[in-house]
């Protein structure tokens, strides 16, 4: 009885953020997104590279739009999404055949890895599975896929973090660095 009492939590929802914090939110998370996607389609696009995975639209939400978050600070942007991509291409080569397997095993070693080495960054468990599942676009990229997409993209949303989230004058990134 006492493990399902446990399932109905023990806080209150958090209290609602200022007209101003959603629109700093919202413009760092559309241009960061957009540098990213301004630089892949224009000129990536049909070359078999990539600049942009599915993992950074919810790097945006943290890098943005919880900015004082541990968990979107630079060092889990970065070592998170890199070692997670890391994890995810090692997995999918050793077990291509077993999709399902690389899939799983991507994705709980990412997240084991980034708490040993104190990155966690939750997008990280997304960027590990794009590689496994991401197809033939990802899979032709081999450990590329650390560098390019994910290391460059991750660092362009960085730059724009660290410029939009400091112009206000009650908005600090990053709380740390290391």
């Amino acid at each position: 009885m006492r493990y399902f009492c446990k399932m109905k939590g023990s806080g209150h929802c958090p209290p609602r953020v200022s007209g101003s914090e959603i629109f700093w939110s919202w413009l760092g998370a559309f241009l960061g997104v957009a540098a990213v996607a301004l630089l892949h389609y224009p000129f990536l696009e049909g070359t078999g590279l990539l600049l942009i995975v599915g993992s950074f639209g919810a790097s945006a939400v943290l890098i943005y739009g919880a900015i004082s978050s541990p968990l979107a600070q630079p060092r889990n942007l970065l070592g998170g999404h890199v070692l997670s991509a890391l994890v995810g291409v090692a997995c999918y080569q050793l077990l291509e055949p077993h999709l399902w397997l690389a899939a799983a095993l991507a994705v709980a070693t990412a997240i084991a890895l980034m708490h040993l080495t104190r990155t966690l960054h939750p997008p990280g468990g997304a960027t590990a599975l794009i590689a496994v599942i991401g197809g033939p676009e990802i899979h032709d990229l081999g450990f590329w896929y650390v560098l390019l997409p994910v290391a460059t993209g991750a660092v362009i949303m960085l730059v724009v973090a660290l410029l939009i989230n400091n112009i206000a004058a009650n908005r600090q990134y990053p709380e740390f660095w290391f």
